[in-house]
């Protein structure tokens, strides 16, 4: 058996020789351990176990930094950088995030036009929404809600000019009417679409108090007509304006204070007229 000397000499030769070729397939680890099997001195075993034991950290570290050299992506240099690394258990703190602008939900886009009365309307419409400046308080866009109002009359309308320019003047007055201010600011917060103030008739847009007065008026007109038909006294002293009969059907009825004469209405038996006087 060879000297202790001559053995560890021989170790440390192959052993520098594998770490300078750092070859996956030297086969100088397997002559190591064979030799530390064959060794009955303990120094020698102790020496080989603690040879392999490095052979292989220089294999695997070789091995690791040519498979991380393939993926593009470099090691930790040192331990203080593998400790310094992130922990993907670790919950990132969360930066504070800017307010977003509130996205303001109101019309559909603005649809475009060419046509110069059309565009003309639509800035008579802008300027009726504006009046008083209600539109200021309740933040309204003012011309793109006039180009809704506008595009929904034309295409209800048609090409109809004349009644075209109608419905929109009525809108422009009924908008601008200062006894009427309710109908406008309901346009403005959106409780009348554009599609409903476009084919609004001119008793819906009206304001309360002239309703009222309609309302009235109406009664009373029922109240007319059902005197005329269930009262009366039978005369020929009255002629019919449509057919100029003479079989007519006359009340009088106190309509105005106690001064002021009687009004007389009266009906054509024959064809239905009714007129009154006083």
């Amino acid at each position: 058996m060879m000297g202790k000397e001559e053995e560890i000499a021989r170790i440390a030769r192959r052993l520098d020789k594998m770490v300078t070729k750092k070859s996956a397939s030297t086969r100088v680890g397997m002559s190591v351990n064979a030799l530390r099997k064959q060794s009955s001195d303990e120094e020698v075993i102790a020496l080989a176990k603690s040879l392999i034991k490095s052979w292989k950290k220089l294999l695997d570290a070789s091995d690791a930094k040519a498979r991380e050299r393939g993926r593009g992506t470099p090691l930790p240099t040192s331990s203080r950088d593998a400790s310094e690394a992130p922990d993907p258990s670790r919950k990132r703190p969360e930066l504070p995030r800017a307010p977003s602008t509130p996205r303001i939900t109101t019309f559909p886009p603005v649809p475009v036009t060419c046509d110069a009365v059309r565009s003309k309307c639509r800035e008579m419409l802008a300027a009726a929404l504006q009046t008083d400046r209600d539109h200021v308080a309740i933040g309204a866009d003012c011309e793109r809600l006039s180009a809704q109002i506008e595009e929904c009359i034309f295409r209800d309308v048609g090409n109809t000019d004349m009644k075209y320019k109608n419905r929109v003047r009525s809108r422009i007055s009924n908008l601008k009417d200062a006894k009427n201010p309710d109908l406008r600011r309901n346009v403005l917060c959106g409780a009348i679409t554009p599609q409903q103030i476009a084919v609004m008739t001119s008793e819906e847009m009206a304001s309360d108090e002239l309703k009222e007065i309609r309302k009235t008026m109406t009664k009373e007109a029922i109240r007319e007509h059902q005197m005329a038909r269930t009262g009366g006294t039978q005369t020929d002293l009255f002629t019919c304006g449509k057919c100029r009969k003479k079989n007519c059907t006359y009340t009088q009825v106190q309509t105005r204070s106690s001064d002021e004469p009687m009004t007389t209405f009266v009906v054509c038996n024959e064809c239905g007229n009714r007129w009154k006087f006083c």
